[in-house]
């Protein structure tokens, strides 16, 4: 369900974000076009009343009330409640996204680690990396409705191939009232013990590698569960919508156009489509709506995380990981640059331009022209010869003054050309430049 455009943004172009602005499914239209509607019609409710169902003396009485909600609804600070709002939901949501669990690195312990070519091994692997798969089902069923819809029943899962009968039947007569998501994490310690001590694991350093990498994988599951159950304090989403659909009613009234003949300030023009209202409200319960939707990222919108397409694809790469892809090598051969120093992989014709020289530093191709009366000192920061700031700048006074003729050649410093090189820092150019400027 999630809405990828990254190839449409690859490269900054003309137009580049408008493009994007025409796409319907995770738009921002299809998330307020039913809010936008409704205010659109309570607005031009009003407003027909107003214009022709009120009398002079009630039309006088409602302007003055429209004036006065235009007035106080700007004390409303929607902008700073809700942005703040905003960006704590964002950062919310990122989190919970960098704690979906990922059995790879796990997958390639166990099938690394834990040898042997006969079925006995082979079942171990592939019910280690089942254990760990597992253990995320159950915590995706648990706060993600796609998922708890495809697996309603604990049954589900043996019928999908996720666990045994058997281990069903442990899972449920354990006596805990808590989530039982940790219970995989704990039969995979168990059968990793098992295996370490038949052999099948060579080392107890490769059995801590593999505990550890469960350990991570337990840890982000148990975040999952901490996002679920710890949400953002309730008062503090109730302020914002309060604050955003309190300002808009305000604006119902108090956006009104008004009788130009009365003469209230603000009010010369008569229109009947409120353009800058209606942008206003597209910005703000839009950014109230973006909040909404990724509250909490387990759920069927459009941009909710792919929970069943995670189960789908983990299980398979793990499995395939551990049995299928288990001492599968290709022939060792040489590679293509076997005797070259420098690989120089070729461009095509449409990359040809991204070839590109090595980087070898901002300050090494710098030549620095200092100018004096009667000529200029080139300083070149290529120069192997390095000096101290203060022999740089007595050397650069000692060429200026030379210059001038005003400075005795044989005043104790070292002969100095009229183009001298020198390895000087920012600091010896600063000193150098106020002294010629002197």
């Amino acid at each position: 369900m999630t809405v990828t455009y990254s190839r449409r943004v690859a490269d900054a172009r003309l137009g580049t974000f408008s493009h994007l602005l025409l796409r319907w499914k995770g738009s921002i239209y299809k998330l307020l076009y039913r809010e936008l509607f409704i205010f659109t019609v309570l607005y031009y409710a009003i407003s027909i009343l107003y214009r022709f169902l009120l009398d002079d003396g009630q039309r006088r009485l409602f302007e003055k009330l429209a004036i006065y909600c235009d007035q106080y609804a700007q004390l409303i600070p929607v902008s700073f409640v809700l942005g703040f709002y905003v960006t704590l939901v964002v950062s919310r949501w990122w989190g919970q996204f960098e704690s979906v669990p990922w059995p790879d690195r796990l997958a390639a312990l166990v099938g690394g680690h834990v040898r042997g070519a006969d079925e006995g091994a082979r079942l171990i692997r592939r019910s280690l990396v089942r254990y760990a798969n597992l253990s995320g089902v159950l915590i995706y069923r648990s706060i993600s409705t796609a998922v708890y819809k495809r697996f309603p029943t604990m049954e589900h899962l043996v019928q999908a191939g996720l666990m045994t009968v058997e281990e069903l039947r442990q899972l449920e007569e354990l006596p805990s009232p808590h989530n039982k998501f940790w219970v995989p994490c704990m039969w995979f310690v168990s059968l990793a013990l098992r295996a370490r001590t038949e052999g099948r694991i060579n080392n107890d350093v490769a059995l801590t590698a593999i505990l550890n990498e469960l350990s991570t994988l337990r840890s982000q599951c148990m975040k999952l569960y901490s996002y679920d159950w710890i949400s953002l304090p309730l008062v503090y989403t109730q302020v914002v919508t309060v604050a955003v659909y309190s300002f808009f009613l305000a604006c119902l009234i108090g956006r009104q156009f008004l009788d130009p003949t009365q003469g209230y300030p603000g009010h010369d023009l008569d229109f009947y489509l409120p353009v800058f209202t209606l942008l206003q409200f597209f910005f703000y319960v839009g950014w109230l709506k973006v909040a909404e939707q990724l509250i909490n990222p387990f759920g069927e919108d459009d941009d909710d995380f792919e929970t069943n397409w995670l189960v789908d694809r983990n299980l398979q790469v793990s499995l395939l990981s551990v049995d299928d892809m288990y001492d599968l090598v290709p022939v060792v051969e040489r590679d293509k640059y076997w005797n070259e120093s420098e690989p120089q992989p070729p461009y095509t014709a449409a990359s040809a331009e991204h070839r590109k020289p090595s980087y070898m530093g901002s300050a090494l191709d710098i030549r620095q022209v200092l100018h004096s009366n009667t000529g200029s000192y080139y300083i070149s920061l290529r120069s192997h010869a390095v000096i101290s700031t203060t022999e740089s700048y007595l050397l650069l006074m000692q060429c200026h003054m030379r210059s001038q003729r005003s400075w005795p050649a044989n005043a104790g410093f070292r002969p100095c050309p009229l183009h001298t090189e020198i390895s000087l820092d920012s600091l010896n150019l600063l000193m150098i430049f106020f002294a010629i400027l002197c």
